[in-house]
């Protein structure tokens, strides 16, 4: 079976026993977690989109390694048509979830890893490439959820790796055994991770000759023996452990959850790793990752633009206000926004190359200025939202209100916008606000959008690199139009 469902992959979870926690308890039942389950739904609909008959051919493309069909998230970018149907795939994902896809960290990390392992094997004649494609097929075939772990805690920023007081601030190699390697450290921020099967786990920046025990890329199980998965805190997040309903949640079906992971002296087999000590190769592997994540968020930013759209105008709908100009220049603005972060995104993957390996990429420049405005556009796009929405997005009574016998009439009474829509509806609709805009899944769409795939900084100065040799030449071409100098260069 090569392509599962949805109930498929969550009753797949459920046989797992990974070591996990949450608000300080040790959960066994993680899947049914009512803090997590809306994640767990979150990744459940990348498999049910690979069902969907319409969108096969962008959702389900067929693998040479297992000549058959396979989701999306484990299949390899052979070329640029593949990189605009991962693009169709996030942005139906974010359409369809109002948070997207945390698959998408595995499906970075799978092409990047393959394509460095090629590179390694060709000048070190190691046998990375034929281990990961093992491991790939395997993955394929059972159609597995893959976690691409890469960033770690980093302790004294000021200090390289080899360089601060407690070694573990970077996840890296403690003992060499024959049968494996065993490491120890932590990822953070690891988005969905604790749903997936498997995590691929990379070094999170470029490492020295001094940092070999750094340059450590494996693959493990989510249940590994010393691995463990600290669940993190969002806005407003146990409101699901509330009785009485689902509105005060906002979105009750889908959400997103990242997890503090442990590595406390695991033990990875050879077979699963498929770096070890090449440390030149660090920093390609790590640019790789992250320019196909970069152009991934404004992708994705795009389909969860669209709910903010819709949101928008029902919420309009709701105050009595869906006619009004103002209204409607801010809807163009939300319009902008998206389809700003959409294109930005699949321009990357439309002018995106391939490495030797055959494995494509995208445009670096494009993609980290998708990112860039990924850092900036959501909070535009969820301001107006707010604007929309009024005060009550931050001073709304909850639903326990609404149904209390004595108060409830007063809530249903005074909290009624236009008389055509019930005062229910309206209240659902404020609360999808506050979740997207300060509660639970403002740490996906506003943190996450924010930091992930690298802070603004860092995308300012990812395209100041790549621009660095044009430079000149752009400075000759302003000479030359402004009659200094006489020809182009």
């Amino acid at each position: 079976m090569a392509v599962k469902t949805g109930k498929q992959y969550t009753d797949s979870l459920r046989k797992i026993k990974r070591n996990s926690y949450i608000l300080g308890q040790k959960v066994d039942d993680i899947v049914d977690h009512p803090i997590n389950r809306p994640a767990v739904n979150a990744i459940a609909e990348s498999y049910e989109i690979a069902n969907i008959n319409d969108m096969k051919a962008f959702a389900a493309p067929s693998s040479k390694l297992c000549n058959g069909p396979v989701n999306r998230y484990n299949a390899l970018s052979e070329s640029v048509d593949d990189m605009l149907s991962r693009g169709e795939m996030e942005r139906t994902v974010g359409y369809r979830t109002a948070v997207g896809c945390p698959r998408s960290t595995g499906y970075d990390a799978i092409n990047a890893v393959y394509s460095i392992a090629y590179e390694v094997d060709q000048k070190y004649k190691t046998p990375y490439l034929e281990r990961f494609t093992r491991w790939l097929k395997r993955v394929q075939e059972n159609d597995l959820a893959i976690s691409g772990a890469m960033t770690d805690v980093k302790g004294d920023r000021e200090k390289r790796p080899s360089q601060q007081a407690d070694p573990d601030m970077y996840l890296h190699i403690v003992e060499r055994k024959p049968a494996g390697v065993v490491v120890r450290g932590a990822k953070a921020h690891q988005t969905g991770a604790v749903n997936c099967h498997e995590h691929l786990v990379m070094p999170t920046r470029g490492m020295n000759e001094a940092e070999k025990d750094y340059a450590i890329c494996f693959s493990v199980p989510v249940d590994a023996p010393g691995l463990y998965h600290i669940y993190g805190r969002q806005p407003s997040d146990t409101r699901k452990l509330e009785s009485g309903g689902s509105i005060d949640v906002g979105n009750s079906r889908f959400g997103g959850c990242e997890t503090l992971m442990v590595f406390d002296d695991v033990f990875v087999p050879w077979e699963q790793v498929y770096i070890c000590g090449e440390n030149e190769y660090t920093w390609p592997l790590v640019n790789r990752f992250a320019i196909g994540h970069r152009a991934s968020y404004g992708l994705a930013g795009g389909g969860v633009g669209d709910v903010a759209i819709g949101l928008v105008v029902a919420m309009a709908e709701a105050n009595g206000v869906a006619h009004d100009k103002i209204i409607w220049d801010k809807i163009a603005d939300l319009i902008i926004c998206c389809q700003t972060l959409y294109g930005l995104g699949l321009s990357a993957m439309l002018k995106g190359k391939p490495t030797t390996s055959g494995i494509y990429f995208p445009d670096y420049v494009l993609g980290g200025v998708a990112k860039y405005n990924a850092t900036t556009l959501p909070f535009q796009m969820l301001r107006i939202t707010q604007d929309i929405c009024g005060g009550l997005v931050a001073t709304m009574p909850g639903e326990v209100d609404l149904r209390h016998e004595v108060i409830g009439k007063y809530i249903e009474k005074y909290l009624r916008g236009a008389a055509q829509v019930p005062t229910e509806h309206r209240m659902r609709l404020v609360r999808l606000i506050e979740c997207m805009s300060l509660g639970p899944l403002s740490a996906d769409l506003l943190t996450m959008g924010l930091h992930g795939a690298g802070s603004p900084y860092a995308q300012k100065m990812m395209i100041l690199g790549d621009y660095a040799e044009r430079i000149p030449g752009l400075r000759d071409l302003a000479l030359y139009h402004a009659g200094i100098r006489d020809k182009i260069s």
